[in-house]
C-alpha cells in the first residue's frame, strides 16, 4: 500500500542552491548606442536651438514696461490693428487699445480718458484741438500719413461710366492688362445723379448686370465720417462752380442744393469699405466712397494670398481732388512718445507704406507718390498715375462745414452732441 505524503514530509534541499543560467546577455556596440541616441540627441538640440532663437528675439521683452495706451479712433485704426504693427510696438514698448468710432463721433463725444485720438481727417481733428485749446488744455498733432478721398467700384460699373464719357481709365496701364484706376468726371457723374438716371439706362446689362437704381455714390454716415463729410465739401465745391460758402446762410444754401445728390442712397452704413470688400458688395453699393489706402491695402493682400490682383474692383479718382490728413491728437505724454514714434521709426513708416498708405517724412512734409509707385510696381500692382493738373477741390472753413453736415444728413449741431458726452 503506497504511503501519502504531505508537504511536511517532502525531504529538505541541502547543500548550496544551484542557480538557473539563461541566455547570456549581449551589450549594444557604441555604435549601436549612437545610432539609438541620435534621433533623442538631434531632438534635443534641436528644441535648444529653438529656445536660443525664442529667447534672442524676446528676451528684451519681460523686461520692457509695456505701456497700454488708450485710444479712439476712426478708419486709420485699421493702421493699429495690423498684426506686424503690433509687433513694432511692443517692441517699443507700447500696446494701444482701440475704441473705434466715426471721426465725428470722436469730436464730439468725450475723450478724457483717453491717450490719443485719431480721426481720419482735419476737420475733426480741428474741432478736437479747438476744443482744447478752449479749455486750456493744449494737444500735439503728428500727421504720419495721407490717403485720397476716392470712390471704389466694380470693372462693370466703371467700363459702363467710360462708355457714357464719364470716366476715363488712367495713364500707365501695362501692355495686356485692365486698367485698376479711372478719371471720373466729376460734373458729369453728379449731373448723373441728378438728372435721376439709372445704370440700366447707362447700358450696365451691356457688362451682364441688371441694375435700376439710380448712378450715385454711395457713403458712411455723413455725421459720423470724415469721408463722408469730406466727399460732401467735394461734391459742393463741383456742384457749385468751384465755389465755397462764405457764411452761415450760403452754407445752408449750398447744402440744400446737394442734398438729394447725397442722401438718396438707402440707410448709410458706418463702414463702406467693408461693403465694398464683402461678396455682396457689387450687388449692395455699386460705388462707394473709401479711401486710397483701403483699395491699395486690399489689393496687396490679395497678390500676396493668391499671386494676382483682384481686377473685379478698381478705383475712380474723383477730377476734383481733395486728401485728407489725418491726424493723431496727443492728450497724454504717453500719447505723445507713440505720437513720435509712428512719424520717426523706419520700420513703421514702412509699414504703413505696406498697408497702402502715402507716408510723410520725419519731418512731416509729404512724400511723393514716386516712393508709393516704386513700391507697388515691385510687388506687379498697377499704380496711379494721377495729373496733376486735376482741381484741388477747396473745403468750405469748418464751422460752415459743419453746418453743411447738420443740414445735408439731419445731424445734431456740434454744441448738442458733446453736451450729451459718451454715446452708449
Amino acid at each position: 500500500m503506497a504511503t501519502q505524503r504531505t508537504e511536511t514530509d517532502r525531504p529538505r534541499q541541502t547543500g548550496e542552491p544551484r542557480l538557473k543560467v539563461g541566455a547570456p546577455t549581449v551589450l549594444p556596440s557604441r555604435r549601436s548606442r549612437v545610432r539609438r541616441l541620435a534621433p533623442r540627441a538631434v531632438a534635443a538640440a534641436t528644441a535648444l536651438c529653438a529656445l536660443v532663437v525664442f529667447v534672442q528675439e524676446h528676451v528684451t521683452l519681460p523686461f520692457t514696461r509695456i505701456v497700454t495706451i488708450e485710444a479712439k479712433m476712426a478708419s486709420k485704426a485699421d493702421y493699429f490693428e495690423d498684426p506686424e504693427v503690433q509687433r513694432l510696438l511692443v517692441r517699443h514698448g507700447f500696446r494701444v487699445h482701440i475704441t473705434r468710432m466715426g471721426s465725428r463721433g470722436i469730436a464730439v463725444q468725450n475723450y478724457d480718458s483717453y491717450d490719443v485720438v485719431f480721426p481720419s481727417g482735419q476737420p475733426a481733428a480741428d474741432l478736437i484741438t479747438k476744443r482744447r485749446a478752449t479749455e486750456g488744455r493744449p494737444a500735439t498733432t503728428y500727421r504720419p500719413f495721407v490717403s485720397p478721398i476716392v470712390l471704389g467700384t466694380y470693372r462693370e460699373y466703371a467700363e459702363t461710366l467710360q462708355e457714357a464719357g464719364i470716366a476715363t481709365p488712367l495713364p500707365g496701364v501695362p501692355a495686356g492688362a485692365k486698367p485698376l484706376y479711372y478719371s471720373l468726371d466729376m460734373e458729369k457723374f453728379l449731373r448723373t445723379t441728378a438728372d435721376g438716371r439709372r445704370w440700366d439706362s447707362l447700358g450696365v446689362e451691356r457688362h451682364g448686370i441688371h441694375n435700376g437704381n439710380k448712378v450715385l455714390a454711395q457713403t458712411s454716415d455723413i455725421c459720423e465720417a470724415n469721408s463722408a463729410g469730406t466727399y460732401l465739401g467735394l461734391v459742393s465745391y463741383v456742384w457749385n462752380h468751384d465755389n465755397i460758402p462764405q457764411n452761415a446762410t450760403e452754407a445752408t444754401r449750398f447744402a440744400e442744393r446737394i442734398r438729394l445728390l447725397l442722401n438718396d442712397q438707402g440707410m448709410p452704413s458706418s463702414e463702406k469699405n467693408e461693403t465694398y470688400v464683402s461678396a455682396e458688395g457689387k450687388s449692395i453699393s455699386p460705388i462707394a466712397v473709401i479711401y486710397e489706402h483701403q483699395f491699395l491695402a486690399h489689393q496687396l493682400a490679395a497678390r500676396a494670398d493668391s499671386g494676382h490682383v483682384d481686377s473685379e474692383r478698381v478705383l475712380l479718382y474723383p477730377s476734383a481732388q481733395t486728401v485728407t490728413e489725418p491726424q493723431l491728437i496727443a492728450l497724454t505724454p504717453e500719447g505723445s512718445r507713440l505720437g513720435d514714434l509712428i512719424t520717426t521709426d523706419p520700420a513703421l513708416q514702412k509699414r504703413a507704406m505696406e498697408l497702402g498708405f502715402r507716408v510723410r517724412d520725419a519731418a512731416g512734409a509729404a512724400s511723393t507718390s514716386d516712393a508709393l509707385s516704386r513700391f507697388l510696381r515691385a510687388r506687379h500692382i498697377q499704380a496711379p498715375v494721377l495729373s496733376a493738373d486735376d482741381t484741388k477741390a477747396v473745403l468750405p472753413r469748418l464751422e460752415l462745414l459743419e453746418r453743411m453736415i447738420e443740414v445735408v444728413g439731419d445731424c445734431a449741431p456740434i454744441a448738442q452732441s458733446a453736451a450729451g458726452g459718451e454715446a452708449p
